[in-house]
């Protein structure tokens, strides 16, 4: 089995990127949703991602955003993937011509083979907890519903922590995890002990 990736999200203080790329996160997400408590602006976010060294993969999270500010925020940072969680289409996706990838909000009637039929251009889905709004409010939802012939990377997400990644790595055995509360210490402010335990946990599952 390939190594699990590993993303730390919703990223907003300097010292939790360095603490992230410190521990060997090989993705950092940053938060362009103003109705998040992770959100970051655009010189926020230049200011976190110059902090970033090479080989670490910078991604960057907008729900249903006006096309315009996506593309503002593309020109000003060096953003190497794009992850979309609101109600964007394929060609809402694409029309940036940048990789990236595609949320679907789970819970019992889902069928993910079908949601990610619609986004064949996609690089891979994460898979986050359906609740209210957008985002998985660090739900974790019914693994059974991934079908095991899934043949699509798949990015894991919702609910994730120290203590639980090593049993879903194992279980679900996804191309990457995905984490953001479940390493915080408060909304947006991450703990760098649970950053190191959560990666750990990670590499003791593909061990």
């Amino acid at each position: 089995m390939p190594r699990t990736r590993i993303k730390i999200c919703g990223l907003t203080r300097a010292q939790d990127v360095d603490a992230a790329v410190g521990a060997g996160a090989d993705a950092l997400g940053f938060v362009f949703y103003p109705a998040s408590p992770r959100h970051v602006t655009i010189d926020q976010a230049a200011a976190l991602m110059a902090r970033v060294p090479p080989f670490v993969t910078i991604v960057a999270l907008f729900v249903n955003a006006d096309p315009a500010f996506v593309r503002e925020a593309l020109a000003r940072l060096p953003i190497g993937l794009l992850q979309f969680h609101g109600d964007e289409s394929e060609a809402d996706c694409l029309q940036y011509g940048r990789p990236y990838i595609r949320a679907a909000r789970m819970r019992a009637g889902v069928d993910l083979i079908e949601y990610a039929a619609c986004f064949p251009s996609a690089r891979g889905l994460l898979l986050d907890a359906f609740v209210e709004g957008y985002g998985g409010g660090g739900k974790v939802f019914d693994w059974s519903l991934i079908p095991p012939d899934f043949d699509r990377p798949l990015i894991l997400s919702g609910g994730l922590s120290a203590d639980n990644v090593t049993e879903a790595v194992r279980r679900i055995r996804p191309w990457a995890v995905d984490v953001s509360s479940g390493v915080e210490a408060g909304k947006g402010i991450k703990d760098a002990g649970a950053i190191a335990r959560f990666i750990s946990g990670v590499r003791d599952a593909d061990g």
